[in-house]
């Protein structure tokens, strides 16, 4: 169980010099009920206040642009849809539901569950209010997200600190849904990565199976192929513009100056935008929150979710029945 302890996964001595203005090492984990359960909550605090994953981690921990800070939700290789509560004062994470029910992803051959470290960058964010040039189609009205491709595997909550090398841009429901790739700063490689193109030569073969996972994860539920644009990745340069553009939609819908589509921006680190701050030393009682952990042992998830799914050559699933 993590309840108060580093949530800052790499180097955060030299992280928090790097970033005078946010102790990282003073950031920790708030866990409330059960997981595979709809109560289940993680709330990151900062000195032991409860904080906003979404709104209060900067973007950036250096002033180095192609690296940026990344919310874990995801673990590899685990199969929850964890994400990050969007309508929730600070944005707890919390595991999604379809149904009525907990929310989880089928394990596609080859790969189990997530294949990658998932999650979200924080003050990003995908307006719906018009639809993206480049994907001719609103945004999904979520952070934007990230998937890691270290070695690390990871811990819900975690923060990490990642390289950018490119991304894919998914039409997913006919919106826009990027899916930064990244790589953890201290995995072994991301000294000498610097661009998507760079990965096949120390690990070949890894970004196309994960650009087509991102295809066709959804079948064993019953969707159908999600498109991506091009059918291949930007560079990691269109990346980071992606980045940084989505972190104006960001600065926009904390002020107030756009349509905010029921999300709940709360946050404790910008006095500036009175019309979001709340002091992180009231905050607990004056939004209601528990004040302290209580994680409960984990619920058992479907039978179905041990399983692995098969594909054909048409992408349909063979000798299941799809639910």
């Amino acid at each position: 169980m993590i309840t108060k302890s580093f949530v800052w996964g790499i180097l955060p001595v030299l992280a928090a010099a790097a970033n005078s203005t946010f102790d990282y090492n003073a950031l920790s984990l708030r866990t409330v009920g059960a997981r595979n359960t709809l109560d289940w909550r993680i709330w990151l605090e900062h000195h032991n206040e409860p904080i906003s994953f979404w709104h209060d981690i900067p973007l950036h921990p250096s002033q180095d642009k192609q690296i940026i800070n990344f919310i874990v939700e995801i673990p590899r290789h685990t199969d929850g849809k964890i994400e990050i509560a969007r309508s929730e004062p600070l944005n707890p994470i919390f595991h999604d539901a379809r149904d009525g029910r907990p929310r989880y992803v089928e394990s596609v051959w080859p790969h189990k569950s997530y294949p990658f470290v998932y999650g979200s960058i924080p003050q990003t964010w995908e307006s719906p209010n018009f639809n993206h040039s480049f994907t001719d189609a609103p945004g999904d009205n979520d952070p934007v997200d990230l998937f890691d491709i270290g070695q690390d595997p990871g811990f819900v909550g975690q923060v990490k600190r990642v390289k950018v090398l490119g991304a894919l841009a998914l039409r997913d429901g006919g919106e826009t849904d990027w899916k930064v790739l990244g790589i953890d700063v201290d995995d072994p490689i991301a000294s000498l990565v610097d661009d998507f193109n760079d990965v096949d030569k120390y690990r070949p073969g890894l970004i196309d199976s994960y650009r087509d996972w991102f295809t066709y994860y959804k079948v064993p539920r019953g969707d159908a192929l999600i498109p991506i644009v091009n059918n291949t990745y930007v560079n990691a340069t269109f990346a980071t513009s992606i980045i940084a553009q989505s972190h104006t939609y960001w600065l926009d819908l904390v002020k107030g100056a756009v349509d905010s589509n029921e999300i709940n921006y709360n946050q404790t680190s910008r006095p500036d935008i009175p019309g979001s701050f709340v002091s992180r030393y009231n905050a607990t009682a004056h939004l209601g929150l528990p004040a302290q952990s209580d994680e409960l042992p984990a619920q058992p998830k479907l039978e179905r979710y041990e399983q692995w799914f098969y594909l054909d050559g048409g992408y349909g699933v063979i000798g299941e029945n799809v639910v």
